[in-house]
């Protein structure tokens, strides 16, 4: 089975380019020969690698920046969604395309559902709503992976942001009333390789295809997950800092943030019978990587 996936450098594609499986060949195409503006490109890209499967992982996602490039991010994250979708379904082949918490207001109380009515509050959040739209408009054999909070050990994310700023601060203030599941994108990628075999094997299932939810198993607070990462970065000698918990209004931001950010992803498990590990269980893994435990010191 071969995964044509688009983006080369974010942390998705990243992870999708390291699945070692003897049953999974991932191409990752991208800029300048994959250009999402330009529908022409992206099908001439896609179709050169022959997949049985595309997994659209490239989007804008300067959330904050989004604010004053709206142009942009509905360049990419709508219209080049399309095309890749278009492109997929010319090809004859599923798509997976990523998305996020964040096409959801956040007042929800409890953790949202797939049918739970959108409402996003972002000029990020808007664009890629509109990319979900015209990606299940485009392709009937689409599966559309709502995720949040993703991080990983390379690339720009929260855990390493908080590594860096440990190593000359002694104090972290941090966001402690927006809640969700922190996602590792190793674990999404492994899920990605195995819903992809499974819409390959049964491809005349409508039920396997739509919109899922697909993110870590718990969930916390921003400063909650920053005070997990600090205590594990200490167990493995690492500079860690203390954190003090603030409210979303102490941190002013361009784009608005959805309070709660946390997904049902029951439905993915009974679908696909895919369910991502604990969050906390995922950050040590990757803590492990940016820094191994020496149990011999």
């Amino acid at each position: 089975m071969r995964l044509c996936v688009t983006g080369t450098k974010g942390q998705i594609s990243r992870a999708l380019q390291a699945v070692r499986s003897p049953r999974c060949d991932v191409v990752a195409v991208g800029r300048p020969e994959c250009d999402l503006a330009d529908a022409a490109s992206v099908f001439a890209a896609i179709a050169a690698t022959r997949p049985d499967v595309v997994v659209n992982a490239a989007a804008y996602t300067a959330v904050d920046r989004a604010e004053a490039e709206r142009d942009e991010a509905f360049r990419i994250n709508d219209a080049g969604a399309g095309h890749v979708a278009a492109a997929a379904a010319t090809l004859g082949v599923p798509l997976l395309h990523v998305s996020t918490d964040y096409v959801f207001d956040g007042h929800k109380e409890t953790p949202y559902r797939e049918d739970d009515p959108v409402g996003p509050t972002s000029v990020y959040g808007a664009s890629k709503r509109a990319g979900e739209e015209r990606v299940l408009a485009a392709h009937p054999k689409a599966v559309v992976l709502r995720t949040s909070w993703v991080f990983a050990a390379e690339g720009t994310n929260f855990l390493r942001t908080m590594l860096r700023l440990a190593e000359d601060r002694d104090r972290v203030r941090v966001v402690s009333d927006q809640f969700g599941a922190p996602t590792y994108a190793p674990d999404f990628a492994e899920a990605c390789a195995a819903i992809s075999a499974h819409v390959v094997s049964d491809p005349h299932n409508a039920d396997l295809f739509g919109i899922f939810h697909m993110s870590g198993g718990g969930d916390t607070s921003w400063a909650g997950f920053a005070s997990a990462i600090f205590e594990s970065a200490r167990a493995r000698s690492v500079k860690a800092a203390a954190v003090e918990p603030i409210a979303t209004s102490d941190y002013p931001t361009a784009a608005a943030r959805p309070a709660n950010s946390r997904l049902d992803c029951a439905r993915l498990a009974e679908v696909h019978g895919v369910r991502l590990p604990h969050w906390a269980d995922a950050m040590n893994r990757c803590l492990d990587r940016i820094a191994p435990r020496n149990d011999h010191r």
